[in-house]
């Protein structure tokens, strides 16, 4: 069996097709890893969606910012944007179906000497503790008191985090976490703004997984979230999102060996680039 992971898909559906055509992806065979962002933006969400929740046990994703987005729009706490594609996904006859399906994602995956989340780590977490850490906000995002947390979690801005933290402060500053990070202090203090390349980063702000002595660096952290800083493979780190959505490449690693697969973005998911 391979293990391919696939950097932030956002609705290109078409490129996503292609992509699995190119890795002659089998599910009885294979199994795919998403690294967030399934939906919004692209042209194809609802398409995405339901694909991905389609193959059972052959897929594995875990939550990004984009998604959480969806949940939040479709529980009435957000409205969509003008740029925004996720209106197919909230008025589809499915929609319930696949938002419970969505909503029961876990924001973190560990699997060998492999670690998947959307965005990054804090440096001063271990593994375990990062665990822990996400499963304190998938049970509640999971249970009946998830509007609260999506409420949370969208407010601006959110609690810088500390091991102190409480009750839905705690719970949405993890979220925007696991979600948002890029850059970072040597002591963990995020940079939610900051969305361009790495070596402009801000004064005192470097990317989550450079900070020295980051304590989960034992294991390869698989993400996506960073369009700007695209495809980068570092030793213990594969960063996925080559910005398909934007125009670029939608990317596919296959884990066993490090090899590469990429897809320009299709035209039909990308129009205006």
């Amino acid at each position: 069996m391979a293990i391919y992971a696939i950097g932030d898909v956002q609705g290109c559906f078409t490129s996503l097709q292609q992509l699995l055509a190119k890795i002659r992806f089998t599910p009885d065979r294979d199994c795919l890893w998403f690294v967030g962002d399934l939906v919004n933006r692209g042209p194809d969400s609802l398409c995405v969606l339901r694909y991905v929740k389609g193959l059972g046990p052959a897929a594995v994703t875990v939550l990004g910012n984009h998604d959480l987005f969806l949940l939040a729009a479709a529980s009435g706490i957000v409205a969509p944007r003008a740029m925004d594609t996720i209106q197919p996904i909230l008025i589809a006859p499915d929609r319930d179906e696949l938002l419970a399906w969505l909503r029961c994602r876990p924001l973190l995956y560990h699997e060998g000497p492999f670690v998947m989340v959307h965005a990054g780590l804090l440096p001063q977490w271990t593994i375990e503790q990062a665990e822990r850490l996400a499963q304190e906000v998938e049970q509640v995002l999971s249970g009946p008191n998830h509007q609260d947390l999506l409420r949370a979690s969208l407010a601006s801005p959110s609690a810088q985090w500390s091991d102190d933290l409480t009750g839905l402060p705690r719970l949405a500053s993890l979220a925007r976490i696991f979600t948002r990070l890029r850059t970072c202090t040597m002591d963990g203090m995020m940079n939610e703004s900051y969305k361009g390349p790495p070596d402009h980063a801000p004064p005192g702000f470097s990317p989550w997984f450079q900070v020295p002595a980051r304590r989960s660096s034992e294991a390869t952290i698989v993400c996506g979230h960073w369009a700007a800083l695209g495809l980068h493979l570092g030793d213990n780190v594969l960063a996925l999102d080559s910005g398909c959505v934007w125009g670029r490449e939608l990317t596919a690693v296959r884990l066993e060996d490090r090899q590469v697969f990429q897809v320009p973005c299709d035209s039909e998911d990308c129009p205006g680039h």
